[in-house]
């Protein structure tokens, strides 16, 4: 049996994509696993590379002719793949020692946990956020209204995006330096069991990209399952590697609107629409004016998207 089917969804990130494979190739041991790239209409040469690595590993290659999002084809992989354990991983991560190995030892054990996720990190070392709290209107308020970047919060009012980097006048650590349970982690690294995921019907094909995850593991939890950061390993994790600075903003406000619209009762879209709107705005003011135009029009479209 195959203990692990890792599912990577690739646009145009050739190098990355091969890099990443690569590692995983070099550091897995113990387990049995397979690879399913998904390359969603690559035009970089990603799908040559992708098949002469097919020649020599257990690597199966998914060839759309349109780029369908991140969970769309994350989902070709999914209800393609034959582990008991599926990896969502990103193609802009690196990983070293043997972590897929441990985890999938790890959640053999722990058979209360749905979901499982390491720690990321840039390739200086230090710590990337990763997921976090459920978005009700509340946490929305925190985050537009920038509460959530006041240090030493983060465990008090468990924030939608947690604060990560440390600060001179936290007291404690750093929120994603110790292990803990969360709502929602993001699919950078996703270690999922199969059947949970198959159960819930994968992502939701109402989301291009962003928010998925939230909308999936709020699924995972409803169905009893636990989801646990797990800071004891750790891949590096490049970000942003085939999208541009407004892309995740935009994507993340229509994306929302989706979740609420699905997953929250209706007389809370208004709200949470004006304290998007509202955030908008103070952030094309106060970014326009520190950052300069780039910021200033971002901003706008987001206010105009929310």
């Amino acid at each position: 049996m195959i203990d692990l089917s890792i599912v990577i969804a690739s646009f145009n990130t050739e190098k990355l994509t091969r890099d990443c494979l690569e590692s995983v190739f070099a550091h897995t041991k113990g387990i049995k696993i397979e690879i399913i790239v998904v390359d969603n209409a690559s035009k970089d040469g990603s799908v040559k590379i992708l098949k002469t690595l097919a020649k020599k590993h257990p690597l199966t290659v998914i060839v759309n002719k349109k780029n369908v999002g991140f969970g769309q084809g994350n989902n070709q992989g999914i209800f393609k793949a034959k582990g008991k354990y599926i990896l969502l991983l990103n193609t802009d991560t690196i990983i070293s020692d043997n972590v897929l190995g441990e985890m999938v030892e790890y959640m053999d054990k722990s058979k209360d946990v749905g979901v499982a996720t390491c720690a990321l990190k840039f390739p200086d070392g230090s710590l990337q956020g990763t997921g976090g709290y459920f978005p009700t209107l509340l946490k929305i308020f925190f985050w537009m209204f920038f509460i959530d970047d006041i240090p030493g919060l983060d465990r008090a009012i468990k924030p939608f995006h947690p604060m990560h980097p440390l600060s001179p006048i936290d007291s404690g650590s750093s929120y994603f330096e110790e292990p803990h349970d969360q709502d929602w982690i993001t699919g950078a690294f996703f270690l999922v069991r199969a059947e949970i995921i198959k159960k819930v019907g994968g992502f939701d094909k109402d989301y291009f990209m962003y928010v998925e995850e939230v909308d999936l593991c709020k699924r995972i939890k409803n169905d009893g399952w636990k989801i646990k950061y797990l800071p004891k390993w750790s891949i590096i994790h490049l970000g942003g590697a085939s999208s541009t600075a407004e892309f995740p903003i935009l994507n993340e406000i229509k994306s929302l609107k989706v979740y609420y619209k699905k997953q929250m009762p209706s007389w809370q879209m208004p709200i949470m629409r004006a304290l998007m709107k509202t955030g908008s705005l103070m952030r094309m003011i106060v970014f326009g004016i520190l950052k300069g135009k780039e910021a200033f029009i971002t901003y706008a479209k987001a206010f105009k998207t929310a």
